[in-house]
This record gives structure tokens, sequence and C-alpha cells, in this order.
């Protein structure tokens, strides 16, 4: 049994596992139906649930069909309609989901509730987004980059904008990986420095910068996120000191030439990232999402399978 809560315990040679086992299941299901089972149904008779604190499109589409494509069911749980919204602790949840199914996976509001989720669960957990990181992002991330012709190693990533928790996931593969990471942000919107130091100790590196011209200058990528994420109460704020770190077409050109944009999504166009951008040549990010759906695939293969 595996969690899935964060890339940093993880070692390069099992996150290659995952990355690889996203590819061939892509690969396998070339001209099928979407809703038929792998051949091999590695997950059959397994249930997945996900309890979502937080809206999601993404996320709970993708994973619903990973555990059907593997051969599996699933059952989902909003914040509402679970005890945990009436005081249940986070632990006896754990506990008890642990009884009816095979494997969780929690998008929260905090990280240290998904780890502690996982502390008293006696099946699977893994992290479909917190405050802190996004990992099941980050696989899709590579993987998109990786099919799209980019070699990791060795190549430069840029972030522009809030150093959020997909630029902390950003630091904390990079080292795993072997790229090079530079972010620019406002000051204020810095990026978690434990994760910077931590980064640069396992030898990665990390530069990091106030102007986005700098940071993109050399990438192969350039990667944006929403300025303003589900729960900012400052959104006038955000979208004011953000400004000036809008992706443009002037921005990408200041990067290598044929360098890929990429975003999570949902985006929103003249904010983060201008029209003729995202929706342009050099953008992967319909590609990135479809391939949330074979990244959750192999997560939950080695949460469940190893």
């Amino acid at each position: 049994m595996n969690h899935f809560l964060d890339l940093w315990p993880m070692s390069s040679g099992e996150l290659r596992s995952i990355l690889n086992n996203a590819k061939t299941r892509k690969a396998a299901r070339k001209g099928l139906p979407k809703g038929t089972v792998d051949k091999d149904a590695p997950l059959a008779g397994h249930t997945l649930a996900m309890i979502f604190e937080k809206n999601s499109t993404r996320t709970r589409v993708s994973f619903d069909m990973a555990i059907r494509q593997l051969g599996g069911t699933s059952l989902i749980l909003t914040a509402t309609d679970s005890q945990i919204s009436r005081g249940e602790s986070i632990e006896d949840t754990a506990r008890v989901m642990s009884r009816y199914v095979d494997a969780v996976m929690m998008r929260a509001n905090r990280h240290a509730d998904v780890e502690a989720f996982a502390q008293f669960a006696s099946v699977p957990v893994i992290n479909g987004l917190t405050d802190k990181s996004h990992p099941c992002q980050i696989i899709a991330d590579l993987q998109t980059l990786e099919e799209a012709g980019v070699t990791l190693k060795g190549s430069r990533i840029a972030w522009v904008g809030d150093g959020n928790n997909m630029a902390n996931t950003f630091i904390h593969a990079a080292p795993k990986f072997g790229f090079s990471l530079s972010i620019a942000t406002p000051a204020g919107y810095d990026p978690d420095m434990k994760d910077v130091e931590r980064a640069r100790a396992e030898q990665g590196r990390i530069d990091l910068f106030r102007d986005p011209k700098q940071a993109v200058a050399g990438a192969d990528v350039v990667v944006a996120d929403t300025f303003v994420s589900m729960g900012d109460r400052d959104a006038d704020k955000r979208l004011a000191d953000l400004g000036d770190y809008k992706v443009s077409g002037e921005l990408m050109r200041a990067a290598n030439g044929g360098a890929k944009f990429l975003h999570c999504l949902p985006a929103h166009r003249g904010e983060e990232v201008d029209a003729d951008v995202i929706d342009g040549p050099q953008s992967l990010v319909f590609d990135e999402a479809e391939n949330r759906l074979h990244a959750q695939k192999a997560i939950l293969e080695w949460c469940l399978r190893g």
C-alpha cells in the first residue's frame, strides 16, 4: 500500500515508473471508447472514494473515469455529504472509510488534513489538491511535456505568477526529474522557501526573480496558473498585484523559440494569460488536461498494486 501525498518522500525511480505507466496505458487505449475497461482491468473489484472540500472538474471526472477504466468503481462525497462538515474528526472518518473502500482521494483545504487522514487510514490516500501541493497535476504536466518532445533532464521550466501550490509542486519535481526551474513572482507571492531550500539541497536548480522576462529567458516551457484561486477573498488586490505577470505573446517570445505553454486550468483569458497564447500553437493545455486521466490511472495502480 502506498500513499500519494507529496513528491518529496518518493524516489525518482518511483515517479518515473508512474510517468511511464501513464504513457503506456494511454497508448494502449488508442481508438477505444472512453467507457471501455482496460484489457488487464488491474483494479477490478476495487472502489475509490473521492472526498471534495473544494469544487472540481478535471480532478473529479479524471479520477472517476480512471478507476472505471482500470476495472473498479467510485463514489463521491462533497464537504456537505459527510459528517466531517458537522465536526466528526478526520481520524475517525479515515478509520471508517478504510472499512468500506479500497482507496481514498481527497481534495482538501489544508494539507495537514490529508496527512492526518493518511496517518489513520488503512488504505491508500491520494492528495487531489491542497493548499501546499498538487502532485497529481505535475505527473500529467510532465507526461504532456515528454509527449511534446521535451527532454525533462536538463530542460528549463519557467513559472510566472503566484508562488502557489502548483509552483511548490514544480519545485518538488525539479530535483526528481533533473530540470531547472525559474520562478517569477511579485513581492508577497513567493513560493514556500523551505521547499526551495530543500530542492536546492537535493541538487535542484531553483532561480527566483521579480522580473518575468528574466525568468523566461532561456526557458523551454512557460507555466502559468490562475491569479485568484478557490477560497481567495482578495481578488481585486491579487489581480492588481499580479497584473504584470500575465503571460503574453511578447513574454513567450522572450523564452526559447518554440517554448511550450502549460496551464492546469481553469484559465481566465486576459488575466494570467492572453488568449493568443493559451489558444495558440505553443499551448499544450488540452493535452495536459487529457493527461490528468492517464496520470490518475498510473497513480491509482501504483498506490494499490505498487
